[in-house]
């Protein structure tokens, strides 16, 4: 008989349990490291490919799409931990660091999904370690579940310093509000001259800000961005060709089937 077990700790610490194969859009509201304990796990975004297996760990940068195809492999269910960091927890994390330490060469990563090092026992720890709640179907307290945070903010950090500005994402140098604003309204119909004013910035202060934070021009991200949205939706059998081409901000469907070949080599289908 099929399984399917989610248990939600708080939206920090979630653990799932598939005995089948199971395919869905995610959207990260908040960064988040993703742990297989066994199965497989691919990870589609930007039509590039991912493989997880069992002792691998990603960090999954917030506010980007990915389809995610969970997988039981040779007779194993599919089991992953997740956790999640919310902007509260980050900001007050950050209060805590002595800045003499924060190196300024840090610069935000451009990719939003980074394996991380294999066969690491601080991430083995601190992943493994939070299992036995889950099977014993027991909440950690709410001190275990910020420790917990902690504990993965410090696997990050101590992988790569890039990831302070990834993580730290609302402070200057490396604050970017700018994606927070488009991830949030990319399908509304709006002139660059209108987003530039609604994130604060003339228009030239907000090309040159936008450059910082992605190797596309303003227009081709948000037409990259909705190209995404409608992928999932139609890929996920929620929505027609037509209602997910409208949905998400096209207004000639000609038009979105010959954009939509050239990023996915197929034409979306009816």
């Amino acid at each position: 008989m099929e399984r399917l077990d989610v248990f939600d700790c708080s939206n920090v610490l979630i653990a799932s349990y598939f005995t089948d194969d199971r395919g869905c859009a995610h959207e990260n509201r908040e960064h988040t490291l993703i742990y297989l304990c066994s199965g497989e796990l691919e990870i589609e975004e930007r039509g590039k490919k991912t493989i997880l297996h069992p002792g691998d760990c990603a960090f999954m940068r917030r506010d980007n799409r990915m389809w995610l195809q969970k997988r039981v492999e040779d007779g194993n269910p599919y089991r992953s931990v997740v956790l999640k960091f919310s902007r509260s927890f980050l900001r007050e994390f950050y209060q805590t660091l002595n800045r003499q330490q924060i190196p300024a060469d840090s610069r935000r990563e451009k990719v939003s999904l980074r394996v991380l090092p294999s066969n690491r026992p601080d991430i083995r720890s601190l992943f493994e370690s939070v299992i036995p709640y889950f099977d014993a179907g027991e909440k950690p307290s709410e001190d275990i579940l910020k420790l917990k945070m902690i504990e993965g903010v410090y696997v990050l950090l101590n992988t790569d310093i890039n990831l302070y500005a990834s993580l730290f994402d609302f402070v200057e140098p490396w604050k970017i509000d700018i994606l927070d604003y488009l991830n949030e309204n990319y399908m509304c119909d709006l002139s660059m001259e209108e987003i530039a004013s609604y994130t604060g910035r003339s228009l030239a202060t907000f090309k040159r800000d936008f450059a910082k934070v992605s190797d596309l021009t303003p227009q081709k991200w948000i037409i990259r961005r909705r190209l995404e949205a409608a992928h999932d939706l139609i890929k996920s059998g929620k929505k027609k060709v037509t209602e997910a081409c409208s949905d998400v901000g096209f207004k000639n469907l000609s038009h979105f089937s010959k954009i939509y070949k050239e990023a996915y080599g197929v034409a979306p289908s009816w």
